[in-house]
């Protein structure tokens, strides 16, 4: 099994109709060149693997385990494909295994990059292209090519959702002139279709093209993926040799191409990234804008009740998903409507009385705590169970402890949400802010005199540019905050993030670009607690239960703990990337742009 870096050079073409090109394998000559050998066949089935938050896909790679007769390999493509009747891309091949931990794979330079990327945890499966291969070495004087004829199937869930069929020729040795010659001739056969995209990319389409038929959850993760695999033009781009070599503080930076540090305007990075649509099915299976329909004309009370009703609305909407517990996702939802409801109150502060207010607040505080001591033990659960899934199953067991543990703890805290939605302080809450939203005019503020600033359009900028301040301070201490200092960072973040959300409908075209730097910003921020908080609540385990557990389980635990360990470490070494999207000047730059809309 070859392994390293290197430059693959081919040129493919999509099949028009079964067996149309089967001829290629077998002629004696195809313009200089001739048959090196006999025809083989293989089955290949190639899993494309990526991390939860899709790391790899965002940094611009595809992971691709390929298993075959001679073993398991891991390929690490770079996703920036040449133009031209001859595509090169740059891949690194090393071996590994068919887990999902690469921790666990033979040591590799592909595995290191996969690693400082995608961090300890175990990797999940994008899709599955398996494939027919029939192969046949050609030679023309000192170059040789493979030429391949695959027939493919794209599954995912465990269905074949496309079907197609590729030829491919690839440079092995020598001189890149006569395979442009092949190629020259291959182009002009009607049978053949000259492509540039990968089978990734058709396997991407095809999954979108299928979004109805899959699980709730796989359609989640799918609507969540990054433009850079959907199809949109990557906003930059590095070679897998650049991931490789760098230091690892800036190895990682897959949240953002950090297009602000290398001078472009936040508004060109969008013109540049959207230049290229993403597909149709793509489009469709995307949630609709934002409707809050705050204008810049209304006054804070009216903005805030647009606010509050939205999610008011959508907190009502997923109440029986959260309740029914099917799908965990309903009641995320739910959680983040109530803190959204809890952060119009800070972000609109001052725009109702406070009798009006007080009850009302406390209240939806309650129900907040509920929700999220479920959703947070949902999260600490699904990372648990994914880092199990990557482990071999003798060692799975070994996690029971904590998995039982945490499962426990779970449904106690589902117990008391329910017994919270079916209590009649519930209830009342419900009416009570059902009579206050109609209540309008009468549970705002007074407004002290005419003149003073009252509108959307007088306030929103001081409120945004405060929000920014009190992000930007962190300047100071980044470079050696602790996990609680980059906490309060997160903390700040979101207050930034809400008010982009809440004004931004009055912003400029801007604003989107602004409102993606800085949610990256605090869901990066955010993975860093989670690694933390599962890091601590593993110790504690393993000291409240040093004399019961058993050696297997000891060391299943401990090499958790110290996977979160590793997690946190890793995703402080890729926080500058991040955070200089948020903190450079094209930032401020872009922001005063969106606020000078008002």
């Amino acid at each position: 099994m070859a392994t390293g870096r290197r430059i693959e050079v081919e040129t493919k073409f999509q099949v028009a109709s079964p067996g149309a090109a089967d001829g290629y394998l077998v002629a004696p000559e195809i313009g200089p060149f001739t048959p090196d050998g006999p025809v083989d066949s293989e089955l290949v089935e190639d899993r494309y693997v990526d991390s939860p938050d899709w790391a790899l896909a965002r940094a611009g790679f595809a992971a691709r385990l390929r298993k075959t007769s001679h073993g398991t390999e891991i390929s690490l493509k770079a996703q920036n494909v040449s133009g031209g009747r001859l595509q090169r891309r740059e891949e690194i091949e090393g071996p590994a295994n068919a887990g999902l931990i690469p921790a666990n794979w033979p040591a590799s330079q592909a595995r290191n990059v996969v690693m400082e990327l995608c961090g300890d945890e175990a990797v999940v499966e994008m899709l599955t292209i398996r494939q027919l291969r029939r192969t046949r070495a050609l030679q023309a004087g000192d170059t040789r090519v493979e030429l391949s004829l695959d027939e493919v199937e794209v599954v995912c869930d465990e269905q074949v959702i496309d079907g197609f069929e590729e030829l491919e020729v690839e440079l092995k040795r020598g001189d890149e002139t006569a395979l442009a010659a092949l190629a020259a001739i291959l182009a002009t056969d009607e049978a053949l279709r000259p492509v540039s995209r990968s089978k990734l990319a058709r396997g991407v389409k095809a999954v979108l093209a299928a979004m109805p038929t899959l699980p709730r959850e796989l359609q989640k993760r799918w609507r969540d993926a990054p433009a850079e695999l959907l199809g949109s033009k990557p906003k930059a781009r590095r070679t897998a040799s650049s991931a490789a070599d760098r230091p690892a503080e800036n190895a990682a930076d897959a949240a953002t191409a950090d297009t602000a540090e290398a001078g472009a305007q936040p508004s060109e990075a969008a013109e540049a990234a959207e230049s290229e649509a993403v597909s149709p099915a793509a489009v469709q299976i995307r949630p609709g804008p934002r409707t809050l329909g705050v204008v810049a004309e209304d006054s804070l009370p009216e903005a805030a009740s647009k606010v509050l009703r939205f999610h008011f609305s959508k907190m009502q909407h997923r109440e029986a998903g959260a309740r029914a517990g099917a799908d965990a996702e309903e009641l995320h939802d739910m959680r983040v409507a109530t803190r959204r409801m809890r952060a119009a109150w800070r972000v609109f502060d001052g725009a109702f009385k406070t009798s009006k207010t007080k009850k009302i607040r406390h209240h939806l505080e309650t129900i907040a705590d509920r929700l999220g001591a479920v959703r947070d033990l949902d999260v600490l659960i699904e990372g648990l169970e994914a880092y199990s899934n990557g482990l071999d199953e003798d060692q799975q067991p070994g996690l029971d402890p904590l998995l039982s543990l945490w499962r426990r703890q779970r449904s106690s805290a589902r117990k008391e949400l329910i017994a919270e939605l079916d209590s009649d302080r519930y209830a009342t809450f419900n009416k009570e802010m059902d009579s206050f939203l109609d209540a309008g005019a009468n549970a705002a503020a007074a407004v002290a005199t005419p003149t003073a600033p009252h509108r959307v359009r007088d306030r929103a900028a001081s409120e945004i540019w405060a929000d920014y301040e009190a992000v930007r301070a962190y300047e100071l201490v980044l470079p050696w905050a602790d996990v609680e200092t980059l906490h309060e960072l997160r903390i700040a973040t979101k207050w930034l993030r809400y008010g982009l959300e809440f004004f931004g409908e009055t912003l400029g075209p801007d604003s989107a670009r602004l409102l993606e730097r800085v949610a990256a910003l605090q869901d990066h921020l955010g993975c860093i607690h989670d690694a933390d908080v599962a890091t601590k609540l593993a110790r504690d385990l393993l000291v409240a239960r040093a004399g019961e557990l058993s050696r297997v389980e000891t060391d299943a635990i401990g090499a958790y703990l110290h996977s979160r360990e590793r997690e946190v470490a890793r995703r402080r070494r890729a926080l500058g990337p991040v955070w200089r999207a948020v903190n450079g000047a094209p930032f401020r730059r872009a922001l005063g742009r969106a606020t000078a809309a008002l």
